[in-house]
């Protein structure tokens, strides 16, 4: 199927693009907190309402802000065959990461689910990509990593990106209800109180460019960055 930007997504994309987002799927993303351990630790998160205005805060203005941004043109580019375009936006998004924490959580996440798609949903879209990014020394990250596969499959553009984000997010609330502690009901309220800013972000980066790149959640960054030095640590971000 010709990818689209939105519009009708097919019973077996839908299915294995669900598949791709699910936390059974092995990225490792289970032992990554972005940050939200040492947030937690130091009480700047207590509570569903605080866990809930960092994450809006990530969304609308920090790292998965851009990570939204490299899905976009990652998706665009490998429907449009662009490939050398596509390595370039590869190596910025793999560079783009504020603190180490940050780069080995995209990078090694990028790796396991490159890995796990060539092995399982086998593409010739996903064997150019990493053949290129090896060829060129760059490291995958998630984003680049699942929008171009989204784009082969057929997965139009909108979808993909909000179910993307939507699954960045519940990882993230995941951490917050095992560290808090939160209720599992509690942790669906967040999930709930947090759709407006999935949409907001996936709107916004679906107009966005490069040029659109950067950061403002700066506690988000220093989170990652005071993480790396906690003296006790669950999580490997």
């Amino acid at each position: 199927m010709e990818p689209c930007e939105d519009g009708y997504v097919a019973p077996r994309t839908l299915l294995r693009l669900q598949a791709w987002l699910s936390p059974a799927f092995p990225t490792g993303s289970y032992s990554y907190s972005h940050g939200l351990e040492w947030a937690i630790g130091s009480n700047q998160i207590h509570h569903r309402p605080s866990l809930v205005d960092w994450l809006d805060a990530d969304l609308r203005f920090g790292s998965t802000r851009n990570d939204a941004t490299f899905f976009v043109e990652a998706w665009r580019c490998a429907a449009g065959g662009h490939h050398d375009r596509l390595l370039d936006i590869a190596e910025l998004a793999s560079a783009c990461r504020a603190t180490s924490e940050f780069a080995l959580e995209a990078s090694q996440q990028g790796v396991s689910c490159l890995a796990t798609l060539r092995d399982v949903w086998g593409d010739p879209a996903i064997d150019v990509l990493s053949e290129g990014l090896r060829q060129r020394s760059i490291q995958p990250v998630l984003p680049i990593v699942i929008g171009v596969r989204s784009a082969a499959e057929g997965a139009p553009l909108g979808t993909a990106l909000r179910a993307f984000l939507c699954a960045l997010v519940s990882n993230f609330v995941t951490a917050g209800v095992r560290l808090i502690p939160l209720g599992q009901t509690d942790g669906q309220r967040a999930l709930a109180e947090l759709e407006d800013a999935v949409l907001e972000a996936s709107e916004r980066a679906l107009t966005a460019g490069l040029d659109d790149l950067g950061s403002a959640a700066l506690m988000v960054d220093v989170a990652s960055m005071l993480h790396e030095t906690q003296y006790t640590r669950l999580f490997r971000s």
